[in-house]
């Protein structure tokens, strides 16, 4: 199961799956400094074992990953989360701009207003092409990616990406997309420019390149390789 576990799968909503906490086990750890469970209290992950942690959109502050399946697709396929307040006013937020990177103030995980209520998530026309969702981790099931590609990619070659595993939100560069036709390291090469892994997740970065690969291969696209 590329998702969730049957249990969750049977109760969770759409909308607490996009909501689950961005996180790592520092999180977890009341005995560790994390400033997304305490503002100003340090990051425990910076300099300790960060193997399963961001490797790009990090700052000083937060290293942590958004942990969900979910949102990555929804990400390439642009959809766009309808809210609610208490006085009755709406908004419809793109999937771009629905989770946040932590910067100084990483306890912020998204851009829900205090009091807000998600009412819906829709996608747009259907983009039609191909659809894949590739996700490597350390266990056949019920565990977090590592890194995971979400992707539509078109019979003339184009199409969209987006990545899970590596950031503070899932994470889609759309300017990289542009590469697509030239195979997955242009693409990867793009979309990952400015990753600052450490030494124990450094394997992320080409990691990305290799799952992209995966996914144009069963595409069918005659150019895999740079």
């Amino acid at each position: 199961v590329a998702g969730a576990s049957g249990q969750l799968r049977n109760k969770a909503s759409t909308a607490g799956n996009i909501l689950q906490r961005t996180r790592c086990p520092y999180f977890y750890d009341p005995n560790q400094p994390c400033n997304k469970r305490k503002p100003g209290s340090g990051c425990a992950a910076i300099g300790g074992y960060s193997r399963q942690l961001a490797v790009i959109g990090s700052s000083d502050a937060c290293i942590a990953t958004f942990p969900g399946d979910m949102a990555v697709a929804l990400r390439v396929l642009d959809a766009t989360v309808e809210t609610v307040n208490p006085q009755g006013t709406t908004r419809a937020i793109p999937m771009a701009d629905f989770h946040r990177l932590p910067g100084n103030t990483p306890q912020f995980d998204n851009t829900l207003q205090r009091g807000e209520l998600i009412t819906a998530v829709t996608l747009p026309k259907p983009l039609g092409g191909q659809h894949f969702y590739n996700k490597v981790r350390d266990r056949a099931s019920y565990a977090y990616a590592l890194v995971s590609v979400a992707a539509v990619i078109q019979p003339d070659g184009t199409g969209r990406v987006a990545v899970g595993g590596v950031a503070h939100k899932p994470w889609r560069v759309e300017a990289a997309e542009t590469a697509m036709p030239q195979g997955a390291r242009a693409v990867a090469t793009r979309l990952m420019a400015g990753a600052k892994p450490t030494e124990d997740n450094a394997f992320k970065v080409p990691l990305v390149e290799r799952t992209l690969a995966a996914v144009m291969h069963d595409a069918g696209m005659k150019k895999v390789a740079a």
